[in-house]
């Protein structure tokens, strides 16, 4: 069993409002991407396995990262989609989204707990679909050879969490929220099976100038 560090991807379009136009990355998310790849080159953390989700934000931040292109994209490292799982709980419970980012610390365990019972009809996956299809990634990439670098989303990275550490929905959903643009997270081989042993790393946004790049959306 081998370490892998998951990586979220850089900022997106903080602008949109649905899934695919957010799906890019901004500016600072291209730069944000570039100093973390700068940071694990001049720290020697190697990599010999790399991974990433088909989404467009994440094929642009590993190439900012410049992890060049022995780089295996895997869907079911996608992120699960918010925006059509909002819209539809707005649709068939009038549970409105917030209108500024703090009102998402009572609005996505809302909408998490609705997905996981059931009560949001048609999703674009059900949500023991999207905790399968992450376990069954993560558990193979954890049986290869050496370090596995994985870059992925937010959301992705909180269920990995969930599963490692048996936490609730309210739980997962304040881990969704905290987690930063670019930041690092590892799971290491502890007995026999992977724990957390970092989470929410940006050494490479640490230095006072950089501060303001420190960024959840």
């Amino acid at each position: 069993m081998s370490h892998i560090t998951l990586v979220r991807h850089g900022q997106a379009n903080t602008e949109a409002r649905d899934e695919i136009s957010y799906d890019r990355l901004s500016p600072l998310g291209h730069q944000q991407a570039a100093w973390l790849g700068e940071h694990l080159r001049d720290s020697d953390q190697f990599h010999p396995r790399l991974y990433c989700g088909s989404l467009v934000r994440h094929r642009e931040t590993a190439a900012s990262m410049g992890l060049g292109d022995d780089i295996t994209q895997d869907p079911r490292l996608n992120e699960l989609e918010y925006f059509t799982l909002s819209r539809l709980l707005e649709e068939q419970h009038g549970i409105a989204p917030p209108a500024e980012r703090e009102g998402f610390a009572q609005h996505m365990p809302r909408v998490f707990t609705a997905w996981q019972n059931g009560e949001i009809t048609d999703p674009p996956e059900t949500f023991t679909d999207f905790e399968t299809r992450v376990r069954s990634a993560i558990e193979e990439i954890g049986k290869g050879d050496g370090p596995a670098l994985v870059v992925t989303s937010g959301g992705l990275i909180a269920m990995v969490m969930r599963l490692m550490m048996g936490l609730d929905i309210p739980a997962m959903a304040r881990m969704a929220l905290a987690i930063m643009n670019t930041s690092m997270h590892r799971l290491h081989p502890i007995g026999d099976q992977l724990s957390p042993v970092l989470f929410n790393a940006v050494p490479h946004l640490d230095h006072p100038k950089r501060h303001f790049a420190q960024t959840h959306m």
